[in-house]
C-alpha cells in the first residue's frame, strides 16, 4: 500500500511540477530577451510574496519527486530495502529540500543575498 501511495504521490508533484516549469521557463527567456541582469531580476523577486509561493510550491515538489523517483531507482537497481531504503529516501528528499529553501531564500528574502 505504501509503494501505492508513493507513486500516487509522485505523480501529483509531477503534476504540480508541469506548469512551474513552464511558466519558470517562460519567464527565464522573458528575462533572458529583454537583457535584465542578475541584479535586476534580483529585485523583481525579492520581497515578493508571489515568487516567494511560486518557487516554493516548486521546491516542494521537486523534493518529494525527485526522492521518490531516487527510491524506485535504488531499488530496481541495488536491490537496497527497508530501513535503508527508507533512511535514504528521506536523506535525499530533505537534503533537496534544504537546498531548495536556501536558494528560495536567496532569491525572494530581502537583503538575503
Amino acid at each position: 500500500m505504501l509503494d501505492l501511495r508513493l507513486y500516487m504521490l509522485q505523480r501529483l508533484s509531477a503534476l504540480i511540477m508541469v506548469p512551474l516549469t513552464l511558466g519558470h521557463i517562460a519567464v527565464m527567456i522573458y528575462a533572458v530577451q529583454g537583457g535584465l541582469t542578475a541584479e535586476e531580476i534580483l529585485g523583481r523577486t525579492q520581497g515578493s510574496l508571489f515568487w516567494f509561493l511560486f518557487y516554493g510550491s516548486f521546491v516542494l515538489a521537486v523534493s518529494l519527486h525527485a526522492a521518490i523517483g531516487l527510491r524506485v531507482i535504488v531499488h530496481e537497481t541495488f536491490g537496497l530495502r527497508g530501513t535503508a531504503l527508507v533512511g535514504l529516501t528521506w536523506s535525499v528528499g530533505l537534503l533537496l529540500l534544504g537546498l531548495g529553501t536556501q536558494a528560495l531564500v536567496a532569491v525572494t528574502w530581502p537583503g538575503a543575498t
